[in-house]
C-alpha cells in the first residue's frame, strides 16, 4: 500500500510543483518587472496573464489539491502515524494557500484581466498589483513546504 500513497503523493508534487513555480518567478522575477512598467502596459500584462492562468492553472492545482487530499487519507489509513500527520500538514497549508489566493488573488486577478481585456487603466492599479504581490512570497513559502512534507512521505513511507 505504501507504493499507492507514493504514487499519489508524487503525482501531487508534480501538478502542485507547476502551481509552485508561478509562485516563485511572480515573487523572483515578474515583481520587479513590474515596477519598471507604466500603468497601461502593467495592467495589460498583468491582465492578460491571470486570463490565461485562470483559465489554465485551475485543472492543474485541483488535481494538486485531490490527489494531496487522498495522499493524507492514505497516509492516515495505511502509513505510520508520522506519515499520516506529515501529509495532513501538507494538505492543510495548500488549502491555507487556496484561502488565500481565492480571497485575496483571485478577486484582484478578475478585476485586473476585466481592465485589460477593456484596454482600461484602474485608478488603483499599482494599489491592486502591490496587495497582489504581498501575498506571493507567502503563498510560495506555504506550497514549498507543502511540496517538502509530500516528499517526506515518499521519502519515509
Amino acid at each position: 500500500m505504501d507504493i499507492i500513497t507514493g504514487a499519489t503523493a508524487a503525482l501531487a508534487i508534480l501538478a502542485l510543483a507547476v502551481i509552485y513555480g508561478t509562485d516563485v518567478v511572480s515573487a523572483v522575477v515578474q515583481r520587479p518587472v513590474y515596477a519598471e512598467l507604466d500603468d497601461r502596459s502593467l495592467v495589460q500584462v498583468t491582465g492578460r496573464g491571470h486570463y490565461y492562468g485562470d483559465r489554465r492553472l485551475p485543472v492543474v492545482g485541483i488535481l494538486g489539491t485531490v490527489l494531496t487530499a487522498a495522499t493524507a487519507a492514505l497516509a492516515l489509513v495505511w502509513g505510520t502515524p508520522l506519515i499520516g500527520a506529515t501529509a495532513v500538514v501538507a494538505l492543510v497549508l495548500l488549502l491555507v494557500w487556496l484561502t488565500l489566493f481565492a480571497r485575496i488573488s483571485a478577486p484582484i486577478n478578475k478585476v485586473l484581466t476585466r481592465a485589460a481585456l477593456a484596454d482600461e487603466v484602474p485608478a488603483n492599479a499599482r494599489a491592486l498589483q502591490a496587495r497582489w504581490e504581498s501575498i506571493i512570497p507567502l503563498r510560495a513559502v506555504l506550497l514549498g513546504l507543502s511540496l517538502l512534507l509530500l516528499c517526506a512521505t515518499i521519502l519515509f513511507g
